[in-house]
C-alpha cells in the first residue's frame, strides 16, 4: 500500500455539523466527510483491494466506496486530521492477516489433572446419595 498515492485519492467534503452549538453550528461547515473508492484506487494492489472489499463490506457503499465522517472538533481542519487518521487505522486493521492457529496436543500432566478433578467431583456427588441399605 502506497500511503502517498492513497492519500491523494481521498475526497473530502465539508458539511454542516448537527447537534448543539447555537448559531455557530448553522453558519460553519465543520463536519468533514471522507470518501475513498477502493476498486478505482491505484495505490493498492489487486490483492489488497480484494481483502479490503471483503473485510470492510459492511462499511462500503454499493460501488465499493468507503465513507467516513468526523464532527468531533469545532474546527474543520482538526476534523480533517482526525478522519484521515481514522481512515488509515481502518485500512491497517483490515489489512492485518491473522496468525494461523497451530493445533497442539494437551500435555500428560494436564490430562492427569483433568481426570483427577473429574474423579473428585464424581466422589463428591456419590457421597450426596443416601446409603444403599439393601
Amino acid at each position: 500500500m502506497n500511503k502517498q498515492q492513497v492519500h491523494s485519492e481521498l475526497a473530502f467534503k465539508a458539511v454542516r455539523s448537527s447537534g448543539a452549538g447555537g448559531q455557530h453550528v448553522n453558519k460553519v461547515s465543520s463536519k468533514v466527510e471522507l470518501t475513498f473508492n477502493i476498486p478505482s484506487s491505484e495505490g493498492l494492489s489487486d490483492a489488497e483491494k480484494e481483502r479490503l472489499l471483503l473485510k470492510l463490506s459492511s462499511r462500503l457503499t454499493n460501488d465499493g466506496t468507503l465513507l467516513l465522517q468526523c464532527d468531533e472538533a469545532r474546527s474543520q481542519h482538526k476534523n480533517k486530521e482526525l478522519v484521515v487518521k481514522r481512515f488509515f487505522e481502518v485500512l491497517k486493521k483490515a489489512m492485518e492477516v491473522p496468525k494461523k492457529r497451530k493445533p497442539t496436543q494437551p500435555t500428560k500432566s494436564s490430562i492427569e489433572k483433568r481426570l483427577q478433578s473429574k474423579k473428585k467431583a464424581a466422589e463428591k456427588k456419590s457421597k450426596r446419595k443416601p446409603p444403599d441399605l439393601g
